[in-house]
């Protein structure tokens, strides 16, 4: 199967820079919503669309990714949530193993269902670690999941689970305090898990400040997703992006 998302996400993390997702959830904009925010992301340089939730019960998600795939060339990612929230038309799917979870339907079982489809579709299919970490309230992520997360002030215990699922042959692992948390995965926790493992790593959930964007990508995020705070501000968008491009100024100089 093809490799260009991926391949794209190792030259970023071979080259020390940091790039920025903005997740879509198909439930959350109107169309009208959703055109704006695809045109924030473009004239904000954002890197990575990624599209999907917890539940996604609009049915919408085949709509958003055609739209976002006829806006722009940015890379259009699925960040499914069920077997279902497959779609032919986007670049990749994020193919999530709960390894935080001792869910089996979660770790293996979704995904029993979901390869013969992804097979068929010709997707590049990217198998990634998904890490729950706690955000200190419960999330659409950890119902939906029936998991418990990893504590946030344990930062061994998620680096142990972060190297297990790259020693188990995951391509990314994906740390992720879940959709609208009340704290963002700790700097501590992500520093950790980035000094144990070498492959991609991506930070999501809570991050509505620019303070908690800067934390994460110093504490070792290679690729930042911010969702719900910047649905509801585009205009924080801009700020996360102004950080990213910042940060990545030094490899940009000849």
């Amino acid at each position: 199967m093809k490799s260009k998302v991926y391949d794209l996400i190792s030259q970023y993390k071979l080259q020390k820079r940091k790039a920025l997702a903005f997740l879509i959830d198909p439930d959350d904009l109107n169309d009208q919503e959703l055109q704006t925010a695809i045109n924030h992301a473009i004239e904000n340089k954002v890197d990575f669309i990624f599209v999907g939730g917890s539940l996604v019960a609009s049915g919408r998600m085949h709509h958003v990714i055609n739209l976002v795939k006829s806006c722009t060339n940015i890379p259009c990612v699925i960040f499914p949530g069920s077997a279902i929230q497959i779609d032919a038309h986007a670049d990749a799917i994020l193919f999530l193993s709960l390894i935080s979870g001792r869910n089996p339907d979660l770790l293996i079982g979704q995904q029993v269902i979901a390869a013969p489809v992804l097979k068929r579709s010709q997707l590049e299919v990217i198998s990634t670690g998904y890490m729950l970490v706690n955000s200190g309230r419960a999330t659409s992520a950890s119902y939906i999941s029936h998991s418990m997360p990893i504590p946030n002030d344990k930062p061994s215990i998620a680096a142990s689970t972060a190297l297990a699922g790259e020693m188990l042959g995951m391509k990314l692992i994906y740390m992720d305090a879940g959709s609208g948390a009340e704290a963002p995965v700790s700097s501590k926790v992500i520093r950790a898990v980035r000094n144990n493992i070498d492959c991609p790593l991506i930070v999501g959930g809570g991050i509505n400040h620019i303070s908690k964007a800067r934390e994460a990508i110093n504490a070792g995020a290679d690729i930042l997703v911010v969702g719900n705070g910047a649905q509801k501000n585009l205009a924080f968008l801009n700020e996360v992006s102004e950080l990213v491009h910042l940060m990545n100024e030094p490899l940009n100089v000849n």
